[in-house]
């Protein structure tokens, strides 16, 4: 005996909260959203560190909570596990950064402790050699797997010399690093003007923002923030493969430019990216996963990032099947424009969209997250529920044109990692080759 499978429940628009914006007169931007129902806050810190030295920037990331003019590391994580609380710090070609979390009652602290972070970090030698020598082993083991490889390759291939073009310091890069170099990229970057710090959870504004008051209104410092040149327009060429002997697997990196989130057909390209790789029921899944077996995880997404967005194909396979692998993914490419979706393939795309905006804006730290995200876009939270509805718009034939547009194989940029004594010949009979 069958029982029918129930009907989905109708969309229903996405809610969300209206934040609160402010500004210190030392020039941080502060964004608040009370978010009740747990009694914990979200806290993100973004500052502008554009064309920074990222071995630099990275071990400052990794080492900036070992210590203050007055506090040792033992002490700062004391204060912050006292309230329930953690923090973490991050580096990119864009931004320096900080996250965490504690009980909401505790964000007063939490943010005394950011502060002195924020003036007083001293980066002792002991606590950033540890941070150094961390740092140079998991670089050391990274440099030898192939999504490192691969991707460095793509970077490299994709942006040249702009600073997008290399995102990873190798080992030796962060060997160099002295502390003074560490201390003076502090004092230079880490300063309030440009920088947005975005605090979500079950909060009072008011109270939180006399909080900040307190905490931030002393952080200050000289320089201007420096800002991303635009992402140079990608060259498509011959396919580029890093050989990499011995391996039993390729991998294979497709990328294309894509539109920005302020875009017109930015809502079109999301839902096209979707059919076409973007979740498990998508065609370069079904094809190459369950239909041909060549891969077990190939996937696409979109990047966006303050610079520019790019589109990517990833696609690991067995050696033997990398050019058949190659040629399912620029069929699948072209079949977006020859063989657009149908009502029904595209409703469960974006079902499949609008669900996973939902869900991601569920818990504060996901709307502190996308918060941050749109911040870094210039875009406020309130863009989420417009792009919502703009997906509801979409019809298969701007998914046609869009595809032809933005998504032909033509236009792309293509690496891969393969054991180029077994995968150049077939390669070579259905591309041009360029081996690194």
């Amino acid at each position: 005996m069958s029982t029918a499978v129930p009907a989905l429940s109708p969309e229903v628009p996405l809610a969300l909260p209206t934040p609160v914006e402010r500004a210190l007169p030392n020039g941080l931007s502060v964004t608040l959203v009370r978010r009740p129902g747990v009694p914990l806050a979200e806290v993100r810190l973004s500052i502008p560190a554009a064309h920074a030295d990222l071995a630099v920037a990275d071990l400052l990331a990794a080492a900036l909570f070992s210590g203050t003019e007055s506090s040792t590391m033992t002490q700062i994580a004391q204060r912050l596990q006292g309230v329930g609380g953690s923090l973490g710090a991050g580096a990119d070609p864009d931004r320096i950064a900080a996250s965490g979390n504690c009980l909401a009652s505790g964000l007063g602290e939490l943010l005394d402790v950011l502060g002195e972070l924020l003036t007083a970090a001293d980066y002792p030698e002991g606590p950033l050699g540890v941070e150094r020598s961390r740092m140079i082993d998991g670089l050391s083991v990274a440099e030898q797997q192939p999504e490192f490889q691969v991707s460095r390759a793509l970077d490299a291939r994709l942006w040249g010399e702009h600073p997008y073009g290399h995102q990873q310091p190798t080992a030796a890069e962060v060997a160099a690093v002295e502390r003074e170099a560490v201390r003076a990229l502090h004092a230079s970057r880490l300063h309030p003007t440009g920088a947005r710090l975005i605090i979500v959870g079950d909060i009072d504004p008011d109270a939180t923002w006399a909080a900040i008051e307190k905490s931030l209104s002393s952080w200050n410092g000289v320089g201007e923030p420096r800002h991303m040149e635009p992402l140079p327009q990608p060259a498509p060429g011959p396919i580029v493969l890093a050989d990499r002997p011995g391996s039993v697997q390729s991998a294979i990196r497709v990328a294309y430019p894509a539109v920005a989130r302020t875009h017109a057909d930015n809502a079109a390209q999301h839902l096209a990216n979707l059919i076409y790789g973007g979740y498990f029921t998508s065609r370069l899944v079904m094809n190459l996963r369950e239909s041909k077996g060549y891969g077990y995880s190939p996937r696409s997404r979109v990047d966006h990032s303050p610079a520019g967005s790019v589109q990517l194909t990833s696609v690991d396979v067995a050696t033997e099947v990398t050019a058949p692998a190659l040629a399912e993914v620029v069929a699948e490419l072209r079949g977006m424009a020859e063989n657009p979706p149908d009502e029904a393939e595209l409703d469960l795309a974006r079902r499949y969209a609008l669900g996973s905006v939902k869900l991601a804006t569920a818990t504060q730290a996901g709307i502190a997250n996308y918060t941050s995200a749109l911040a870094s876009c210039g875009l406020p939270l309130s863009w989420l529920a417009e792009h919502s509805e703009r997906l509801r718009a979409v019809t298969p034939t701007d998914i046609k044109r869009v595809a032809a547009e933005r998504m032909s194989p033509e236009g792309a940029v293509t690496v891969i990692l393969g054991d180029g004594s077994h995968v150049t010949a077939p390669l070579s009979e259905i591309a041009e080759i360029e081996v690194l």
